[in-house]
């Protein structure tokens, strides 16, 4: 799957998983803070979750990495994934193979990918593994979840660099 040039208005990336208190409003924070970086000022960052419910806070695990690490999620209300938000995005990057099939279900399939599957490029073998979600889990936990993401965030990136450079 390879991503398209709009050709009007902003190019707008959606990071997915379930309740969207974790690992999606993680994603796109690090995506908001690396697009800043590279000036990219025509993409837009959001995330949403399948199971969320509208203004949900994120969990204190996220707050924290994110915060250990530089960004702030304190101000981040959970968004319910709909099939109008999923038909507004360009590229949707999901957590889980689960959430891709959900977004499949809505009808935007063909400008989604787990996440860990499309950092790997074109010719990588396809991978469905995900982000494991730390809900729950420890502080440290959340730390290895943030790194992993910052990770897989940049390598996605860098993948639609040609399609959002000028």
């Amino acid at each position: 799957m390879e991503p398209e040039s709009t050709e009007t208005g902003p190019f707008r990336l959606l990071f997915v998983c379930t309740g969207n208190t974790c690992r999606s409003p993680m994603a796109a924070a690090i995506a908001r803070g690396q697009v800043a970086e590279r000036g990219w000022g025509q993409v837009e960052v959001a995330s949403a979750g399948v199971s969320a419910y509208d203004g949900g806070e994120p969990s204190g695990g996220a707050v924290r990495a994110a915060s250990q690490r530089g960004l702030d999620l304190t101000d981040h209300r959970s968004t319910l994934l709909t099939p109008a938000l999923a038909e507004s995005a360009d590229l949707i990057l999901t957590m889980s193979a689960s959430h891709l099939v959900r977004v499949v279900e809505m009808g935007a399939g063909e400008r989604a990918a787990v996440i860990t599957s499309f950092a790997e490029g074109e010719d990588a073998t396809l991978d469905l593994t995900g982000v494991p979600d730390p809900i729950g889990g420890s502080d440290e936990e959340y730390l290895e979840t943030f790194d992993v993401l910052d990770d897989l965030v940049t390598r996605a990136l860098d993948r639609i660099a040609p399609v959002v450079e000028p």
